[in-house]
């Protein structure tokens, strides 16, 4: 029997309802912030990535899902967005249309990981970036936002982390005092972190080692080398959030798994999730679509990992939507004849219905409502056809009562309003 691919995994109907929730509060939310969604293809070229994520990362040199097509060019399964999306920001010419642009994006992304909780070889993002905007105040913005959707979510237990990573100018003035430091202590390192220190040594600071972690605790702090500028920019940006009275934790040995960050870098962590708690990431990349051949474009974005998100919602047993659930229970074809125009009509007005396709018996059709987890029942036979009415039964307490065709949408929905109101 073929299976799905290790890491690849099947999201089911009863599972997609919490995803349908994240993706619905998201796309609101993003909306009312001023964002327009575009959707992005899922291969790219394989020199999209080495550009702009950087040769030396884990995620190139050990990550990617790449291959050569029939004429030999590397195509590989984006395994983020933002490089596409600043692609397609320069082929498209998106800044000669407006000063600055908010964009979001969702969809799969593929990584050649271990496979556990939270994290899969296919997973998904939610991302937003906004071009051409370099001031301090939308850095300050995105956090906002990112905070009103935990609210909205019902998303407790999360904490904000806050650093910056400096600038062309300043960082690379901390990298060699840094490797200074982490030379000394080599020998204690992790064979991943050894070889960090002829590539890349601030993807030390992303180890999760034991050993290295502790070795980094007195380590040189990247803000104590900040140029003026990144000082100022870090400076207003931490006053902003007090303003909003947004809580965040200052976390200097914070840095981004990619190698286009500038200044700004933050994360967001659930407690509860073990060791893969990140469920928020991002910053500020005001270089990266310069390097692609674009004009000088200030740039800040972050990308949210649904299936974190998603875990996390389990944990907390979060309801996954306010929408009642309604079976028609019709015995006869003239009582199906006379009740499907009713059914079609709740339809178009939003009610979630659904009903039997069988004649089947009236036990039988209460036993399918029950699966199908109804809080309602509408039964219609041969007395109700006669009496013009219909029986609307409270599935949850077994209780009915008799009411008139021409009320059943006004009851249903008074029943729906006061469910809302309860739920909340």
């Amino acid at each position: 029997m073929i299976k799905a691919i290790r890491g690849f995994k099947d999201i089911l109907p009863s599972e997609t309802a919490i995803w349908q929730k994240v993706e619905g509060v998201c796309r609101k939310l993003f909306h009312s912030y001023g964002f327009s969604e575009i959707r992005l293809p899922l291969l790219e070229e394989t020199a999209l990535f080495v550009r702009s994520i950087g040769e030396e990362t884990d995620i190139v040199s050990k990550e990617m899902y790449s291959f050569p097509d029939r004429k030999g060019l590397g195509l590989t399964l984006r395994p983020e967005g933002t490089a596409s999306v600043v692609r397609a920001f320069i082929e498209h010419k998106m800044y000669a249309r407006s000063q600055y642009k908010k964009l979001y994006y969702l969809g799969p992304m593929f990584r050649y990981e271990r496979p556990q909780a939270g994290r899969s070889r296919q997973f998904h993002q939610i991302g937003a970036e906004v071009f051409g905007l370099a001031a301090p105040s939308i850095d300050a913005e995105l956090l906002v936002l990112l905070h009103d959707l935990m609210v909205e979510l019902g998303l407790s237990n999360t904490t904000f982390y806050l650093n910056s990573v400096g600038c062309q100018e300043c960082r690379p003035v901390f990298k060699k005092v840094l490797l200074e430091y982490l030379d000394k202590k080599k020998g204690d390192l992790c064979f991943d972190c050894q070889q960090r220190l002829v590539k890349n040594p601030l993807r030390v600071l992303d180890c999760k080692n034991e050993a290295c972690q502790s070795i980094l605790q007195l380590s040189p702090s990247i803000v104590e080398y900040l140029c003026s500028a990144c000082q100022k920019h870090y400076a207003e940006v931490k006053s902003l959030l007090s303003f909003y009275q947004l809580p965040f934790h200052q976390n200097d040995r914070l840095v981004r798994g990619l190698d286009y960050y500038t200044r700004t870098a933050f994360e967001i962590i659930h407690e509860g999730l073990g060791a893969q708690n990140a469920i928020v990431g991002g910053g500020r990349y005001d270089n990266l679509v310069e390097s692609f051949g674009g004009p000088a474009t200030p740039a800040v974005g972050f990308a949210i990992g649904m299936e974190r998100v998603v875990l996390a919602l389990q944990n907390q047993n979060i309801a996954l939507d306010n929408q009642q659930r309604i079976f028609f229970v019709v015995l006869g074809d003239e009582a199906k004849r006379k009740v499907l125009p009713l059914v079609r009509h709740l339809r178009k007005k939003g009610f979630f219905i659904e009903m039997s396709y069988q004649g089947r018996s009236l036990k039988a059709q209460l036993k399918e409502a029950n699966r199908f987890e109804a809080q309602y029942a509408l039964i219609l036979g041969e007395e109700e056809l006669a009496a013009d009415k219909i029986i609307l039964k409270d599935m949850n307490r077994s209780i009915q009562e008799y009411v008139t065709m021409d009320k059943v949408e006004e009851i249903l929905e008074g029943k729906m309003a006061s469910f809302i109101k309860n739920e909340k």
